[in-house]
């Protein structure tokens, strides 16, 4: 009778560790775009409930927050946010919810990059009165999420912001952060053994927007483009010219579009160069579920394979 008590309370015990998290008792969490909001969802796992803002194939830099999103983020318990200036509307939204509980700072602890000016005079003086009213990005870029080592540090800061929240399931955090860790260091090692065998004279490529800065640092590719760090700038004819002019010199074939910008502009300097759209890098935002970045590591790994195929046949 013993044996079978003693069966039937191990028996509960381990029903009752392993079942999942109820709805209600989730911590609730807002993160600002979907990538962020993958970080979140990796390291938090069945103990968070995650309300993403800008959600996938979604600009960022052009969001509107809504009375729906301000009413999540207050009743949130823990907001994420990228930081370097990429949410340029997150204070306003987290002022008019009435929200006053901590903001994490994803990229707490990495170098940022500057934009380069000498490659990327885009902002005429409508842009800069644009970015006076609530979008600045000043000259820094804030797309660190391009480079896995950075990502790296995403996720120890997100570890850090659930645990400072949710001390009861910080093991958890921290154990679900330790394996994602180790998956983003296959998937670098993998990007730098893909991208190590193209010459250095063939590592260029043009994309829409200057988003892939921290990409090109981390894996020696150069990228060229027609506009700044912030998809809401406009390439002026001058830009534009003088753009065509450099692929043309240095001969560029590796020319691609992104899932968040208009493609016309590069298909038309594409035309213009005799360079070949090479398909479709995905820059701020996640693809939906159907798509071929669903997550951060489906994202780095299309964009790697994107960018090193094109390059291989130029």
């Amino acid at each position: 009778m013993r044996r079978i008590y003693a069966s039937l309370l191990l028996a509960s015990m381990t029903l009752l560790f392993t079942s999942p998290v109820r709805a209600d008792d989730k911590l609730p969490v807002v993160a600002t775009f979907s990538i962020l909001a993958d970080f979140v969802e990796k390291v938090g796992g069945e103990r968070v409930a995650v309300r993403t803002l800008v959600g996938p194939e979604a600009d960022a830099h052009v969001y509107q927050p809504s009375p729906a999103d301000a009413a999540d983020v207050g009743k949130a318990k823990v907001v994420f946010q990228n930081g370097l200036g990429f949410e340029g509307w997150i204070e306003r939204l987290v002022r008019s919810s009435g929200y006053n509980g901590p903001v994490v700072i994803a990229t707490k602890g990495i170098e940022p990059l500057k934009e380069e000016e000498e490659e990327h005079s885009h902002h005429d003086k409508k842009d800069h009165e644009h970015e006076k009213n609530g979008h600045d990005h000043g000259d820094t870029d804030p797309h660190a999420w391009q480079s896995v080592p950075n990502a790296i540090l995403y996720v120890a800061n997100v570890r850090d912001g659930l645990c400072a929240a949710d001390k009861d399931g910080c093991p958890v955090y921290t154990k679900n952060a330790e394996a994602y860790t180790a998956e983003l260091k296959k998937v670098d090692q993998e990007i730098k053994s893909k991208l190590a065998v193209i010459p250095a004279k063939r590592r260029k490529a043009i994309t829409s927007h200057d988003a892939f800065g921290y990409f090109a640092q981390a894996y020696g590719v150069k990228f060229l483009s027609p506009t700044g760090v912030s998809t809401e700038s406009e390439a002026s004819a001058k830009d534009v010219a003088r753009l065509i002019d450099q692929i043309r010199k240095e001969k560029v074939k590796a020319v691609f579009v992104e899932n968040i910008t208009d493609a016309r502009l590069v298909e038309r300097i594409a035309k213009e160069t005799g360079a070949k759209v090479g398909g479709t890098l995905y820059s701020d935002a996640l693809s939906k579920s159907d798509g071929p970045a669903k997550s951060y590591l489906d994202m780095m790994r299309h964009n790697a394979g994107l960018i090193a195929g094109a390059m291989m046949g130029s």
